[in-house]
């Protein structure tokens, strides 16, 4: 019986050639487009979820009064508190950047040399780390690994990379960051922190380390017994049986009895939230985002629903020529439950077959979506996902409802209807050709809503890439200072690299700064005050910037009132010059009327400061982000060179800096990049959302299109003889082109005048994130809307031109 029913299959299928073309065709595109898209859903719901003590461990945050969430807490915050609450099980301090640096490498050159490497994705951790957390270690003890003070665990990567094995414990290497030049002995190597982990470190360094300060470097600020810095991430693993929700409630009340007038909290986040949090509504930071892998879900949904759509489409509208068949069939004695499993057999062929023309696509395409997606993605990683197992139900069911209803639908028909030839009328007038209707609608509706929120996307990232900032990034070029060599030798050499940078003929300005538009702040801090200030005004939160007396002039960014630091304030520093600048942002928070009020005005922290000038308000973060206070602090050398160049030849200008570089700052790698590009990086997200509306866009156009082609062909095939007399009587070519197109034509207009108002809401809900937007301008609903008729109109006309030349002697001659 199978066998019969697949040769039935097979031969329809041949029979009609176009109608199996374009849906495996349409199929196979939705399919692949839906695995792709899938794989990237897969992987941002796996992040974090290896942990072996999962549901056990929790970020702690300090939410403040004013909305403001901070992840990085006082470093004596957490073992306070794992002293005083019985319902801690062990914690973990995290220090994220602050060990970043150069490591050196004494004695692995071909002549012994040292070997220097910079290093962006270290951190310091307590001695738990290896035991709280599931990172395999391949050499050492987890236990003890970090427990003593100058020791580092590696990853295996980075010990090839140093030592060229991997067997490396017991061997040394040499930290030179901020903290100064410390020696660190190598206690275990682990497996490379994967993909799918927020917990990303290519060296972790022993916290323990800085206890000791002889190990800071004058860096009071990271002493670990001190409750005035933050810099540390805060991981607790809870006992099974405690209580999340009621050891949160006890640690705050704990909190207030120690410091009645503090009024933030403490808020505890599952560590599986970390990544996209636990719903929409999450107001907690996090590094994934929830809406984007919903979104990329019911865009990868939807073009495998159009898919499907295509399907039914066609396959009712082809049912008037299998009418007879299933007529004669149901007269010789067919039952109908036979005649469902031929149909559904052939919308099983049909999706087997797109299912192998969509993993074919899959494996073709990998590469470059992995190179977009900037992941290593893979149809084997896919599968190692439990939820692969939803994505093959939500196919397979798929597939068998767009069959079952052409099934049921035309194996409905009664022997009497179809041989007087009233099937036909049934199928093609009745309710599946209102079904057909709503199924375009539908198609050309989502097509029209992407394309509108592709333009949109697109508006918005080039105003943000092309706004007045409020300071020049153009031709600033930033080199990483040196962090190998003692401070007065730093100092000495920086000082002889300013005077032959000076004397370059392409070097306009230079500047020695802490911070670089684009990239974060020196730190953050609160408790700076002034006199008369109110209650909470010492929890609010400034962005610190730690600049020369060159930074303003070097970035164009003007002071609206005041002065600029002098050479001299710059060269003793904030703590011994007592001066700082503010942005006007800063200038409001700390209750100045006007920037020139602020002049002058003497602020406390730790000591008394006195503002020499108020910055003009200029965007130091993407344009997502709104002008937060910042304050400057005068300083020489602040870890960045940044120069203001003439861009002319600049291959040869690189070459002749790395020169004078390396020759002031022997053992230092030379590091640089250019201040606009790093700027408009920050602009990756909406860029990558930019580039999958615009294919997301195209590929639903297209597999609708296809649709189109082939329900055109078969009306213009119904309605041959009809077209063929209109001809004999006289009508033009124009007049035919327009009978046969109007119908489809009036499809596509309803579906725009429907996906305007619903793409128009959600785009400017979605331009809400933005502390700067664009408008939502007509133009790009108008030019949606006309790119989606002027496709309909090329893809109905071919057809329809088709039957308007035709012959009518041809048509007519078997009446």
């Amino acid at each position: 019986m199978f066998q019969s029913y697949l040769k039935i299959a097979i031969r329809s299928l041949r029979k009609n050639r176009l109608f199996s073309i374009i849906n495996v065709a349409g199929l196979g595109l939705g399919i692949a487009a839906f695995v792709l898209i899938f794989e990237y859903v897969a992987f941002e719901k796996s992040v974090n979820q290896f942990h072996k003590n999962l549901p056990s461990i929790y970020r702690m945050l300090d939410s403040q009064p004013t909305g403001d969430v901070f992840v990085q807490m006082k470093p004596a915050i957490a073992p306070l508190i794992r002293k005083e609450f019985s319902e801690v099980k062990t914690y973990c301090r995290v220090a994220e950047g602050s060990a970043n640096g150069v490591i050196s490498i004494e004695g692995q050159g071909t002549k012994g040399n040292i070997q220097s490497f910079r290093e962006d994705a270290l951190a310091y951790a307590d001695a738990s780390f290896f035991t709280l957390f599931t990172f395999p270690l391949l050499q050492g003890n987890a236990q003890s690994a970090l427990s003593e003070t100058n020791t580092v665990a590696l990853a295996a990567s980075r010990a090839r990379k140093y030592f060229g094995t991997e067997k490396v414990v017991g061997k040394t290497l040499i930290m030179n960051n901020q903290f100064g030049r410390t020696l660190y002995t190598v206690t275990a190597v682990y497996e490379d922190m994967p993909e799918n982990s927020d917990i990303r470190f290519d060296a972790v360094l022993s916290l323990q380390t800085l206890a000791n300060p002889a190990n800071l470097n004058g860096n009071e600020w990271a002493r670990l017994d001190r409750f005035d810095g933050s810099f540390v991430t805060n991981f607790f693993q809870l006992h099974e049986k405690a209580d999340p929700a009621a050891f949160e409630k006890k640690v705050n009340a704990f909190k207030q009895k120690l410091n009645p007038e503090d009024k933030s909290k403490f808020v505890l986040q599952p560590l599986a939230d970390i990544h996209l949090g636990s719903s929409m509504d999450d107001a907690y930071p996090t590094s994934g985002s929830l809406s984007f892998v919903y979104l990329l879900s019911g865009i990868a949904v939807l073009i495998l629903v159009i898919a499907w759509f295509n399907y039914i489409n066609l396959s009712t509208a082809a049912s008037l020529k299998r009418a007879k068949e299933v007529g004669v069939r149901k007269v010789v004695g067919a039952g109908r439950f036979q005649l469902i499993n031929q149909f559904l057999g052939e919308s099983f062929l049909l999706n087997l077959l797109g299912f192998a023309l969509g993993i074919l696509l899959v494996f073709f395409v990998q590469p470059h979506f992995n190179e977009f997606t900037q992941k290593d993605f893979s149809l084997t990683a896919l599968l190692n996902d439990p939820s692969w197992l939803l994505a093959a139900l939500l196919l397979v069911s798929g597939a068998f409802l767009s069959g079952s209803y052409v099934a049921f639908s035309v194996t409905s028909l009664q022997p009497v209807q179809i041989l007087k030839g009233a099937a036909g009328l049934k199928l093609n007038a009745g309710k599946d050709n209102w079904l057909r209707k709503v199924l375009v609608v539908a198609q050309f509706s989502v097509s029209v809503i992407l394309i509108i929120a592709t333009l949109v996307l697109y508006n918005q990232l080039q105003y943000m890439q092309n706004k007045d900032l409020g300071f020049r990034p153009e031709q600033r070029l930033v080199i990483n200072g040196p962090q190998i060599g003692d401070d007065k030798s730093i100092g000495t050499s920086s000082a002889l690299l300013d005077d032959q940078i000076a004397a370059l003929p392409y070097v306009k300005n230079y500047s020695h700064t802490g911070i670089v538009p684009g990239s974060y702040y020196s730190f953050n801090a609160s408790g700076i005050t002034r006199q008369g200030d109110k209650w909470d005004d010492s929890k609010k939160s400034y962005s610190m910037g730690i600049i020369d007396d060159h930074y303003l002039t070097v970035f164009q960014i003007p002071v609206v009132a005041g002065r600029n630091f002098t050479s001299r304030e710059a060269e003793l520093a904030w703590e011994k010059s007592g001066k700082l600048m503010v942005n006007e942002a800063a200038a409001r928070q700390l209750g100045f009327a006007s920037p020139q009020k602020a002049v002058g005005g003497i602020v406390s922290w730790g000591q008394p400061f006195e503002i020499v000038g108020v910055v003009k308000d200029y965007n130091h973060q993407g344009l997502q982000n709104a002008i937060g206070p910042i304050i400057f602090m005068p300083r020489k050398s602040g870890g960045r060179l940044v120069l203001q160049v003439s861009t002319a030849n600049m291959k040869k200008q690189l070459k002749e800096l790395e020169s004078l570089y390396k020759a002031a700052f022997p053992g230092n790698p030379f590091e640089y990049y250019f201040v606009d590009q790093k700027y408009n990086e920050q602009y990756q997200t909406e860029k990558q959302y930019s580039q999958v509306f615009a294919l997301a866009s195209m590929l639903a156009i297209f597999i609708a299109c296809l649709g189109l082609f082939g329900l055109a062909s078969y009306m213009t095939e119904q309605r041959t003889k009809e077209i063929g007399v209109r001809k004999v009587l006289g009508a033009s070519i124009a007049g035919i082109l327009a009978l046969v197109s109007k119908d489809f034509l009036r499809l596509v207009i309803i579906s725009i005048v429907i996906a305007c108002p619903v793409a128009g809401y959600l785009m400017k809900k979605w331009l809400q994130d933005f502390a700067y937007q664009t408008d939502i301008a007509w133009w790009m609903f108008a030019g949606a809307g006309g790119l989606v008729i002027l496709i309909a109109v090329l893809t109905v006309g071919f057809q329809s031109l088709k039957a308007a030349l035709m012959n009518p002697v041809q048509t007519l001659r078997n009446e």
